[in-house]
């Protein structure tokens, strides 16, 4: 598992409500020798550091430091180690024997929506299978709330997410399906985070039911002109009931020649071309891979893309589960996310993925971690996050626990008792 991480620019803070306390119950502080805006902090007494660095610690992916300390000073790590080498800070803050990790990365979302799809949730429980066309529903209920109501909705998930641990997320338009609605949809996403990605191609529009040619030509014209300006990224859900390779391939080609970078929905509800194509663009991410061949999986493990895996999907569905271990063992490097959205997959809990793919997908508790911070890091050719070492954004989550590990160990359990994202806590 050793992702391809490009240099990238760092994002601004995202935006997000502050709690105001500003220490744990039993930290030690010491009156700042500077301002606030450069005051060092020391978490001391860890009793297992994940760095994601393996020339630390243990020397394993997870760069595993056993009764360690980390400072940060401003939104950066400024050194790890072991506590008896730690360097003197303006403030202390005492772990008390508990876990620090990353931040979580949850690469892959779907945030801006209105409405929910109980009814088909119920139903699907109840014996009906999932299908690409479940998504009209929502599309019908985004297209009629407001631009506040979107933001609120986005907003309270936002929120939900980070008292979860998640500390960097990708979001992505495809609830509005017209030049309007997909554009004002990244509009409010691009308020709140860098990682915006233009999903024009979730599935054709009703509007464009009998007509899908005339709806990739919106889709690779006037759309993705209105919608580029805020985005990062182009994406399509390729597949059986949406797009097809060469429709996809479209798609993505044009939103490359506007500077959009490729992601793909790939191979979820059957096996198809959406995995190759991945692989042939060079797209950060092929999403979902629940059905590969041997040679998608060949064609992972010796291109740049990475496998983004989302069991939340699999779970909502009763569908298959993908074989993580297959793709590991294979040398594809896999990232770990929830797929957070209305119809499929309607959680924004990273440590449930966690669980779901070590008891379901095969993977060990180490991979899963690394895959839900790290590797979502690679899905988002990122390398300031999804690590705690020098020189990385200073985001972390302190667990009530005294591993990682308890995050599968314990599932359902809500563990991440401090989340600080830029050096600010925000948990």
């Amino acid at each position: 598992m050793t992702p391809g991480r490009p240099p990238a620019t760092a994002p601004e803070p995202h935006t997000a409500d502050q709690a105001t306390e500003d220490a744990m119950s039993n930290a030690t502080t010491v009156s700042p020798a500077h301002s606030a805006s450069t005051a060092s902090t020391l978490i001391t007494n860890i009793a297992a550091l994940v760095t994601n660095d393996p020339s630390l610690g243990d020397n394993s992916p997870l760069g595993l430091v056993q009764d360690a300390a980390i400072a940060i000073e401003g939104d950066r790590v400024v050194w790890t180690g072991d506590q008896s080498k730690a360097p003197a800070t303006d403030n202390r803050i005492d772990a008390g024997g508990r876990a620090v990790v990353p931040g979580f990365v949850d690469s892959h979302s779907h945030l801006v929506f209105a409405g929910d799809r109980t009814r088909e949730f119920n139903a699907r429980m109840s014996g009906r299978a999932y299908s690409a066309g479940g998504i009209r529903t929502t599309v019908a209920a985004t297209r009629a709330a407001s631009d506040e109501e979107l933001e609120a909705n986005l907003t309270r998930y936002l929120h939900e997410a980070l008292r979860q641990g998640t500390t960097t997320f990708e979001t992505k338009s495809g609830y509005g399906l017209t030049v309007e609605d997909e554009a004002r949809a990244l509009r409010i996403a691009a308020a709140h985070t860098d990682e915006v990605t233009y999903l024009g191609a979730h599935i054709v529009s009703p509007d464009y039911a009998e007509d899908p040619a005339a709806y990739v030509a919106l889709v690779t014209g006037e759309m993705l002109d209105a919608c580029a300006p805020y985005a990062r990224w182009v994406d399509v859900f390729c597949e059986k009931g949406a797009f097809d390779g060469d429709q996809a391939r479209a798609i993505l080609t044009a939103g490359k020649a506007k500077g959009l970078h490729p992601r793909v929905h790939a191979n979820q509800l059957t096996y198809g071309p959406g995995v190759q194509l991945a692989v042939e663009l060079d797209a950060a991410s092929a999403d979902h891979c629940t059905h590969l061949t041997d040679a998608d999986v060949d064609a992972l493990a010796n291109g740049r893309t990475v496998a983004t895996l989302l069991p939340g999907a699999e779970f909502s569905t009763r569908a298959e589960w993908p074989d993580a271990r297959r793709l590991l063992d294979a040398g594809v490097t896999v990232a770990l996310s929830t797929d957070c959205n209305p119809g499929s997959s309607f959680t924004s809990s990273v440590p449930f993925c966690i669980a779901l793919a070590v008891r379901d997908m095969g993977m060990t508790p180490d991979e899963a971690m690394w895959s839900a911070t790290a590797g979502g890091a690679a899905a988002l050719r990122r390398d300031d996050i999804g690590r705690l070492t020098p020189g990385a954004r200073a985001d972390l989550l302190l667990l009530d626990a005294p591993s990682h590990v308890h995050l599968a160990y314990r599932p359902g359990v809500p563990l991440v008792s401090g989340v600080w994202r830029s050096g600010v806590r925000e948990v």
